[in-house]
């Protein structure tokens, strides 16, 4: 692999997302050699991949070089590469690209989209995990808009305009009120051949109301929001089938849709080679202490998503969004210091912030410890947390004129079909 040899530490992260981004900037110029290990080249800032996925952004805007991050980094080291299997014994990895020997290694593989086991939904599914699946599903959307405008029968125009979205998460909803704003705002422009009442947008979650990590208020709310936009909720609904164009549901819902886009749920994504119970099954998510160290395995650590911390406050482990990846990231850095200096260590205490969702054009909600509220301020909260989050002077001043231009133009500039999507 071509890392130089050091009398330093050597600390290997596998995973360049919110997790190992930011404990490779709390390790950047100490004394340790960080090796950096991804099979992508880039960060990518998963709350805005919808953005991408409904032609509001270019993938460019929400995607960060990894190397540019730690291009000021003296002693860190990227890999492009897939790592394959962990040897605990040896204190040494498999990748795509040879073999590597580690003092620490940090897992912050984060996590996969999970199927629950259902093989006909991952086999004709949208999913919506990565920068090119946002892409296919922007190309899917406008290539549907094409076919639609040259069908030969109603039924054919039906399935091409109807979008059924799974999951009423903060992904799902953020999904269904883009794809509304495409209907309201796009379609009567830029397809008048076309009647926008004919296209459909269908929101389908399993619990009894939408967001139902948030409080009641917000579920609401969003609900209230959601049917302003045309979106259809569908709340104590299960999709038991979809083969490509019909959509089975547990109850007499059947939905006829050449596009389904699941984002009901995430599984962790962890790798080979560690012994059974390092691993909570039923989670796919590694076992971890207070201070993110794998059961059995004191320097091997596992951060974010993929990392299963039980505590009083959280009995199933933190959720799995980006502050407690973030957080814990940065404390780790300091904790690793500490165990090189003989100190002890700094348990991990998640801060929650609040959540928020936006469900399109001055529409959003935000959960605060003491303050629920919606509207137009919680648009403009979200707004501003998520742009000042971005990694990237440049990603900021992009998305922000991105933003400035649809919210005057009523447009999403970025409906390009670059990468036409078969099925």
């Amino acid at each position: 692999m071509n890392i130089p040899q050091s009398n330093l530490p050597r600390v290997v992260i596998i995973g360049g997302g919110f997790a190992g981004v930011n404990l490779v900037k709390s390790l950047a110029n100490k004394n340790v050699q960080v090796v950096l290990i991804d099979k992508r080249n880039y960060h990518t800032f998963q709350p805005l991949l919808y953005q991408v996925s409904s032609a509001g952004l270019e993938p460019d805007s929400i995607a960060y070089p990894l190397r540019k991050i730690i291009k000021k980094h003296k002693t860190t080291f990227f890999r492009f590469a897939e790592v394959e299997q962990i040897l605990p014994e040896n204190n040494e990895i498999i990748t795509s690209i040879g073999n590597l020997t580690f003092d620490y290694l940090v897992i912050a593989t984060g996590t996969k989209t999970n199927y629950f086991g259902n093989e006909a939904i991952q086999t004709n599914s949208m999913p919506m995990k990565t920068v090119p699946q946002a892409l296919n599903i922007r190309s899917l959307i406008l290539q549907n808009f094409e076919k639609a405008a040259i069908a030969d029968s109603s039924e054919e125009r039906e399935a091409l305009l109807n979008f059924v979205i799974v999951g009423a998460g903060p992904t799902g909803v953020e999904l269904a009120g883009a794809i509304a704003e495409l209907k309201n705002n796009i379609l009567p422009r830029d397809y008048n051949d076309l009647n926008p009442e004919d296209m459909h947008i269908h929101l389908l979650e399993g619990a009894d109301r939408v967001l139902p990590p948030m409080s009641e208020f917000a579920s609401k709310k969003a609900t209230q929001f959601l049917g302003r936009l045309g979106v259809k909720t569908h709340c104590n609904t299960f999709v038991k089938h979809y083969d490509g164009t019909t959509v089975t549901t547990n109850s007499e819902l059947k939905l006829e849709s050449e596009t389904l886009i699941w984002a009901a749920g995430v599984t962790g994504a962890p790798i080979q080679g560690l012994k059974a119970e390092a691993l909570i099954e039923r989670a796919n998510r590694y076992n971890v202490n207070q201070y993110n160290q794998i059961e059995n395995y004191p320097n091997i650590f596992a951060v974010g998503d993929v990392a299963l911390m039980v505590t009083e406050a959280y009995p199933k482990g933190h959720p799995q969004v980006a502050q407690p990846a973030i957080q814990q990231g940065h404390l780790l850095g300091k904790n690793i210091m500490k165990i090189i200096e003989n100190k002890p260590l700094k348990p991990f205490i998640y801060k929650d912030k609040g959540s928020m969702a936006t469900i399109g054009r001055n529409k959003a909600v935000v959960d605060l410890k003491h303050y629920k509220f919606g509207g137009f301020f919680a648009w403009f909260i979200w707004m501003f947390v998520h742009l000042m989050s971005l990694v990237g002077f440049r990603n900021r001043v992009i998305v922000l004129f991105n933003w400035t231009y649809n919210y005057i133009n009523f447009d999403k500039a970025a409906r390009l079909i670059i990468r036409p999507f078969k099925k």
